[in-house]
């Protein structure tokens, strides 16, 4: 059996890189641990961690292909992050003009969670502990 230690990091290609570095940074509060231009790629590459773990490369490239995210396609459902308090995450995101779900119950746990989208309408999921 292989041996996984741990998720190492997401990548995401984005249509629009300052928006979604914005969004990633200013938004969800990511910081930058490093941002490379590859111009023989016309592209960026974008290195963001959240409390000191390394979690999403952030990568544009010049027209990339829309990828289906709703209803339910198949292949990368969401991420999906953990935070304390559902309602005080929303009203933080309210105040940067963004508009999740409404709050649902899981099933199995009784914890509380939400979904919202980020730049390129990837599916965000908050998920209280």
């Amino acid at each position: 059996m292989l041996q996984l230690q741990a998720v190492h990091h997401i990548a995401i290609i984005c249509s629009d890189y300052e928006k979604s570095k914005r969004f990633y940074t200013e938004v969800l509060g990511f910081t930058v641990d490093r941002e490379v231009c590859r111009e023989a790629r016309d592209s960026y590459k974008l290195d963001l961690s959240l409390n000191g773990q390394y979690v999403i490369e952030l990568f544009s490239f010049p027209s990339p292909p829309a990828r289906v995210s709703r209803p339910e396609a198949c292949g990368l459902r969401h991420i999906a992050f953990k935070v304390a308090d559902v309602e005080a995450a929303i009203t933080a995101l309210n105040a940067q003009g963004i508009f999740p779900e409404p709050i649902r119950v899981d099933e199995f746990t009784g914890k509380k969670f939400t979904f919202f989208a980020d730049p390129d309408d990837l599916p965000v999921e908050l998920y209280e502990i």
